[in-house]
């Protein structure tokens, strides 16, 4: 396997850090309490200051590295599948006077360059999960905000669908890292800032360029805030708008979880293997190879069949285990370039799980299986790596695998003219038009073909129709179609050509064509926010010697380059 480039430079740390895993559970959380009351949940903030997931800095003042927000995520996602029940989560705090002070600002000064983004695109993913439930599972977000807000804190709490801020005299929001860290409040802060709370422009350079931010009326005058309340009727407030909040939820009532079982996860001498996605990294090639396997012949044909199966169901267990293994890849291999994606498996399996994905996708458990499989394939999308898709013999490119190769960079097929019955066959189902948008709110297939109506008809015309690779490359659905002669050398050529290619130049490419028309706020986030982030990361104003980043804390004033680039 390739060597892990997964963590902070520790000087004098002779061993290896661990690599990083995603899966908790609530009996592990070491930062966050869970609890519930009904259509209520309360995740409360509580971070033990002493479990940093890497040595050489304390998570104080309710601090959060990445170990923080693995737990929240791992939260939400049993929100969400464990617990039909609860139709309004409060986001607070378990510290008197403290909400959040954001991310630790020591964990991200020692951190390198790759750590810091891949930690800030994580979090930004996180906060994206939140407004993904409440805009599809009616899961509403209230950020019960009972102390100081600032930084990564108020960007949490940007991501609810409400801000409450108590009225105590102290108690303020802020994004203070422009004057203070000499970075960008990049956790979406300075985009939701503007798009979603519609904050005057002037009043937001005012805000973000002031270190001790904005409390009381004026934080809710200014729009930064839903409401502001004293503290005596704080708890009181919050509650009764959870509940009218739970009101207006369809989440159901009476309805038994599924609990979220262990993924089965075996780490092998050069990649990770689970029940349905093996990986295999070929570190020479600065590749790997993630092939994701279709359902087996034992499937549910019902919607009863699916609730019995739970986390076992395929569509589910190929979610979470994709996610995973990216998430793995993403963090654990900076230096494996390219992900070749390959399917295994019968197509007509694949598309009967996908009839019953559609004809119940209004049953809560269809519904929060299907945002899975959404929130897996957009963090596919904005992953920085060469996504290149091979379909051969024996895989099964079809409705829902069928955007793994739609996400992909490029996508070869393989015509054989001389064996037909042995080629492969691609098919498109009804939930490749709409279930699964990419962050710019726009289908696969709509973003390839830019919307043009005369590319897509067609192809919603062979909806279920096996399209061998002459038939997809008429279509427009493949990049090109070797036949078995060409076929080798073809993909060898392209994969060691992209492998040569500078990593920077191709992340920011494919970036900017993946994404092309029109921009959403998740798109201006990871777009525009996190790519002046990463460059400001980079800077000396930030990271230098005298950078603020760096000697934030130790007492020293920052010393900038005046110049403007």
């Amino acid at each position: 396997m390739s060597t892990p480039a997964i963590a902070p430079h520790h000087p004098g740390q002779a061993d290896a850090p661990a690599p990083v895993t995603f899966e908790r559970h609530p009996d592990q959380y070491r930062h966050w309490k869970l609890s519930f009351n009904g259509p209520i949940a309360t995740l409360a903030m509580d971070v033990d200051e002493e479990g940093g997931l890497r040595p050489g800095y304390a998570l104080k003042l309710n601090s959060y590295d990445l170990g923080v927000d693995i737990e929240l995520h791992d939260a939400l996602q049993r929100i969400r599948f464990e617990h039909p029940e609860v139709r309004t989560v409060v986001l607070t705090s378990a510290r008197e006077r403290i909400f959040c002070s954001g991310a630790n600002i020591f964990m991200l000064g020692q951190s390198s360059h790759a750590w810091k983004v891949n930690f800030c695109k994580f979090t930004n993913e996180t906060r994206n999960a939140i407004e993904d439930a409440s805009r599809h599972s009616g899961l509403k977000f209230i950020a019960a905000c009972n102390g100081t807000t600032a930084g990564g804190g108020y960007e949490l709490a940007l991501a609810c669908d409400e801000i409450v801020l108590v009225d105590d005299r102290s108690s303020a929001v802020s994004l203070p890292e422009v004057p203070l860290l000499g970075v960008l409040p990049g956790t979406g802060g300075l985009t939701r800032v503007t798009d979603k709370r519609h904050v005057r422009r002037d009043h937001a350079d005012i805000f973000c360029t002031t270190t001790e931010g904005v409390r009381g009326q004026r934080a809710r005058d200014w729009k930064l805030v839903d409401e502001v309340v004293k503290p005596a009727r704080f708890a009181e407030y919050v509650a009764e708008r959870a509940a009218a909040l739970a009101a207006s939820s369809d989440r159901p009532q009476g309805h038994h979880g599924i609990t979220l079982t262990p993924l089965s996860r075996t780490v092998e001498p050069d990649g990770y293997r689970y029940e349905t996605v093996l990986v295999h990294v070929d570190a020479n090639a600065r590749k790997a190879t993630l092939t994701v396997f279709g359902p087996d012949k034992h499937q549910p044909g019902d919607l009863a069949g699916v609730v019995a199966a739970g986390a076992q169901w395929w569509p589910l267990t190929m979610a979470r285990e994709l996610d995973d293994a990216i998430l793995t890849l993403r963090t654990n291999h900076l230096d494996i370039g390219i992900w070749v994606l390959k399917t295994d498996g019968d197509p007509a399996a694949v598309m009967a799980a996908d009839a019953l994905l559609q004809a119940h996708a209004g049953h809560w458990f269809v519904r929060e299986t299907l945002g899975m499989l959404r929130r897996t394939l957009a963090r596919l999308d904005v992953s920085s790596r060469s996504l290149i898709a091979l379909i051969e013999p024996d895989s099964c490119f079809a409705g829902t695998l069928l955007e793994l190769a739609l996400a992909a960079d490029r996508s070869y097929m393989l015509h054989l003219p001389d064996a037909p019955d042995d080629a492969p066959r691609v098919f498109v189902s009804p939930l490749n038009f709409g279930h699964y948008p990419m962050p710019n709110g726009q289908t696969r297939l709509a973003a390839r073909f830019y919307g043009d109506e005369a590319a897509l008809g067609p192809v919603r015309d062979h909806i279920g129709a096996p399209l061998d690779a002459l038939s997809a490359d008429s279509l427009g659905l493949i990049t090109a179609a070797p036949d078995d002669i060409d076929w080798e050398d073809e993909i060898r050529i392209a994969l060691e050509e992209r492998a040569s290619l500078s990593p920077d130049a191709l992340t920011g490419m494919e970036a900017n064509l993946r994404f092309g028309g029109a921009e959403t706020m998740e798109t201006r986030i990871f777009g525009r926010l996190t790519a002046w982030q990463n460059w400001i990361f980079q800077r000396p104003n930030a990271v230098g010697e005298n950078g603020a980043l760096k000697v934030f804390g130790s007492g020293n004033k920052a010393r900038f380059d005046w110049d403007r680039v």
